[in-house]
């Protein structure tokens, strides 16, 4: 009986972190997605099929993230600690840069410095969301 429990539990809780990550994912398109409206020049996203390219974007950069960044970030560890850490937003840009190049004519991205603050936005309004929204409403889930 115990086992069956077990197994239970355990889809349950895979589940749950598909259904975390998938949220994730869409709150990050949408904040990819109002960075795009708001800095049209910068940040050019192909708004047909109601926002599925910025939904692929946003999977694209936490694969680049989870993947790349980790490499990119070894590699220029030398110049980032020169700088004092100030070429690490940098490599945010590199990261949305490679994304340009993935997804061809349904996103572009526009100069560097630009690119730069935007991906600081985007990356400070991701922990915004990580840190209020998505505790905010597992809190709530856990405590029912």
């Amino acid at each position: 009986m115990a086992v069956l429990s077990y197994k239970k539990t355990t889809k349950k809780i895979k589940i749950n972190v598909f259904l975390d990550w998938l949220m994730r994912m869409a709150v990050y398109a949408a904040i990819i997605l109002v960075m795009s409206v708001l800095f049209k020049n910068t940040i050019i996203i192909d708004h047909s099929m109601y926002g599925l390219w910025g939904l692929l974007l946003a999977i694209i950069i936490y694969c680049l993230n989870k993947i790349i960044k980790p490499l990119i970030v070894f590699i220029t560890l030398p110049l980032t600690g020169v700088t004092m850490g100030l070429f690490y937003p940098f490599i945010s840009v590199i990261i949305l840069k490679i994304a340009d190049l993935i997804l061809g004519s349904h996103f572009n991205t526009g100069g560097i410095l630009m690119t730069c603050f935007v991906a600081l936005l985007i990356g400070f309004f991701n922990m915004l969301m990580d840190k209020i929204i998505i505790n905010t409403i597992f809190e709530k889930g856990a405590s029912k």
